[in-house]
């Protein structure tokens, strides 16, 4: 599913130069479950950010689906970030005017899904995730792992291929985190491919694959 060869990408913050991602390579196939960890400023975000179409590399090539990105038009990416692959981040990104219902039915509508075809997929992702009790509260009436447990609705909702998930517990107690890895683990036993990116060696290590980065060079620590 994911194939990235050489990649680099630098920024320039400034009179220095970083280097975020230096010739790194790897490959997920479709159904893996893989973790990517790092310490902070690592290159794991950037990795991120370019696997989820959200940012091109400076060069190497990235094959997503075994077709390169630089093949995709604007308006195709947007399709590919939008239908493809759901994205899931630390800070929830939940929209606070807006229920757990509707954060989790706004991407449909820009996908331009049928009311009806809407309504089963917003409820059927909030019971996989055992939230339907609370689907007409607002955000600020959630707790942190509620909130969480919106923000992968929100992204399964839209079925993708591929779930993207950002330091996921990384606002959350212990506990609340490991109900939400728990979730994880469901989506992928139901065969979602899951790339999880990671600070945290007690989450790495409940993927199948743990892909470790550092000053943006990539190592595979084990399985």
């Amino acid at each position: 599913m994911i194939v990235l060869k050489e990649i680099s990408k630098t920024y320039r913050i400034g009179d220095e130069v970083v280097k975020a991602l230096d010739h790194a390579s790897l490959t997920i196939e479709g159904g893996e479950f893989v973790s990517i960890i790092g310490p902070s400023g690592s290159g794991k975000s950037t990795m991120m950010n370019i696997i989820g179409c959200l940012d091109v590399a400076d060069s190497g090539e990235y094959l997503l689906d075994g077709t390169p990105i630089e093949d995709y038009t604007e308006n195709e990416l947007a399709k590919v970030r939008s239908r493809k692959i759901g994205f899931v981040f630390q800070s929830f990104n939940l929209i606070p005017q807006l229920t757990a219902y509707e954060n989790v039915e706004l991407p449909l509508i820009y996908q331009r899904v049928k009311k009806a075809e809407r309504k089963r997929r917003v409820t059927e992702a909030l019971e996989r995730v055992q939230l339907t009790y609370r689907m007409h509260h607002l955000p600020s009436e959630l707790s942190g792992g509620q909130q969480q447990r919106v923000a992968i609705a929100r992204a399964i909702a839209a079925q993708p291929a591929l779930i993207l998930a950002d330091e996921p517990t990384g606002n959350l107690d212990s506990h609340t985190g490991q109900e939400i890895m728990n979730i994880f683990h469901e989506l992928h036993e139901a065969g979602n491919t899951i790339v999880l990116i990671t600070h945290d060696p007690n989450v790495a290590t409940q993927a199948n694959r743990s892909i470790h980065i550092l000053d943006g060079r990539v190592t595979e620590v084990g399985a």
